[in-house]
């Protein structure tokens, strides 16, 4: 009965015919408002361009700006820290070149979820679904929230830290702000990371040629020994590894997107080979110029290195150096919501979640329930007072998630030998993914057991307390409750169930 109503609004949105005996539209009339009537699925609108902004802009956050001395402390001397950065950008595109093969051969939205589902079965993906979709993209989106408040707010609170309440508030906004653009349309959304991607270059530009004046006028120091002082340490190098890789996450971001992107057989390998090599070239540049200008210990005790940076070089223009780090921000911000979006509606899609989160706006065409959904999770994380050490422990179960489905585009390679494969990853690469992975799990438990990992494994395999009573059995009980919820919201927020458009 619902579903009526909902195809009746469905045609008044698209300029239909009404329907009922009192229609007397012409047949002529008629055709060429059928012919403008979109399919209400989420529709093909990324292209080349903003496929490489989604994963630069996604993977350059405040990161490279504010911290990069993780890499500096563990490696003790500048030259294995240069290395560090830069093989990290050689391990993402690997990665990323596994996720090309499964992207051309699964070409559904979704990422893991779907590689997964494809070479594991059901419940491998679920507990991915419910780890990633719960705790780790909506609190990723409330952290990258919560820096882009603090750089806004700084500047109005000088000599201090802002009060936690203002901070909190702003990031909230922010995430208001995002979730908004991104119900509102697709392509504002990728308007938007564009812009702000093309923001965060411009600034990487300043910075990269503002070190190379300083290194042809003659400040070499720092890089003339850069091996002496250097760690030997396996484990030290190891932990500089895992926190480069950190700040190379977005890689994957893409896959999330695969039945928006426009010839996602060419565009999709495409983006990945300009992406992220364009990543790795700002990040080693971008510490190369740190180094012109900072000594290693002076950029170990920097609170903010570009920030100091620019207060160094760029002066009297320094300003612009936090301006460009709220605007890095806020596109890691909208890349993060945009794909987590489609995550939640493909886990929605397959019944791996409440089915209203698979609904499309008819007005908009976008995934409006999965995103305002998402939105209300990270405001959430952004109330408690740290949630960061929330991230560092579940970043190990996100590792474990890379290297089982690097894992399964080997095992596909067996078990599926009749899916199409129009890009082809050699079998080596898939397999180093799959050792670094596991070194990645292991590495922070070896070195530093603690309890909260084991709190976290509990946490992602308590998704099975759900997923047998209401995915694998589907009590009708749980039905009768949530259709008349599914129908509420369905009216309220104008959405309907994605048609079948194969």
């Amino acid at each position: 009965m619902d579903e009526d109503s909902v195809r009746k609004r469905k045609d008044m949105f698209n300029g239909g015919p009404a329907t009922g005996p009192t229609s007397n539209m012409s047949a002529s009339h008629s055709k060429p408002a059928e012919e403008d009537m979109k399919a209400t699925v989420l529709q093909k609108e990324v292209g080349l361009l903003s496929g490489i902004c989604m994963i630069v802009g996604t993977m350059i956050g405040s990161g490279i700006f504010v911290s990069p001395k993780a890499v500096l402390l563990e490696t003790g001397a500048v030259g294995p820290c240069l290395c560090v950065w830069a093989a990290c950008g050689v391990l993402a595109t690997l990665g990323a070149l596994c996720y090309a093969e499964l992207g051309t051969m699964i070409t559904k939205s979704g990422g893991e979820y779907v590689y997964l589902m494809e070479a594991y079965g059901s419940v491998m993906a679920y507990l991915y679904s419910w780890s990633t979709i719960m705790v780790l993209q909506p609190s990723a989106f409330a952290i990258i929230a919560l820096s882009f408040a603090e750089y806004t707010s700084t500047p109005f609170y000088p000599g201090c830290t802002p009060p936690i309440m203002v901070t909190k508030c702003l990031a909230v906004v922010c995430v208001f702000l995002i979730v908004s653009v991104n119900c509102l349309s697709v392509k504002l959304a990728s308007y938007v990371q564009n812009f702000f991607t093309a923001a965060k270059l411009l600034i990487i530009l300043v910075i990269v040629v503002a070190g190379i004046v300083l290194l042809a006028q003659g400040n070499t120091e720092n890089l003339s020994n850069p091996f002496e002082g250097a760690s030997t340490s396996f484990g030290s190098i190891g932990l500089a590894f895992y926190n480069g890789l950190w700040a190379y996450d977005g890689w994957n971001q893409l896959n999330f997107i695969t039945e928006e992107l426009e010839n996602p057989n060419r565009n999709l390998p495409l983006a990945i080979i300009i992406g992220i090599p364009l990543v790795t070239v700002c990040y080693v540049l971008v510490n190369i110029a740190y180094f012109s200008a900072m000594t290693p210990t002076e950029l170990l005790q920097s609170p903010a290195v570009a920030v100091t940076f620019g207060d160094r070089v760029l002066y009297p223009l320094s300003w612009v150096v936090p301006v460009f780090v709220i605007f890095s921000t806020f596109g890691a911000a909208n890349g993060s919501c945009f794909t987590a979006g489609r995550l939640t509606y493909v886990a929605g899609r397959e019944g791996h979640m409440v089915k209203i989160l698979s609904y499309i706006s008819l007005k908009h065409l976008t995934p409006s329930p999965a995103l305002i959904f998402n939105g209300i999770l990270a405001v959430f994380y952004i109330i408690p007072a740290d949630i960061n050490t929330l991230i560092n422990y579940f970043s190990f179960a996100q590792w474990a998630f890379y290297g089982l489905t690097a894992l399964a585009l080997i095992v596909m390679r067996f078990t599926r030998k009749e899916l199409k494969r129009p890009v082809k990853c050699p079998m080596p690469i898939a397999a180093l993914v799959v050792i670094v992975s596991c070194y990645l799990v292991l590495a922070p438990i070896i070195d530093k057991p603690e309890l909260e990992y084991l709190y976290c494994t509990i946490f992602i395999l308590s998704g099975l307390l759900l997923y047998f009573p209401f995915v694998h059995r589907k009590f009708s009980w749980t039905r009768r409750v949530m259709r008349p919820i599914t129908m509420h919201l369905q009216l309220l927020m104008e959405v309907v169930p994605p048609e079948k458009n194969e």
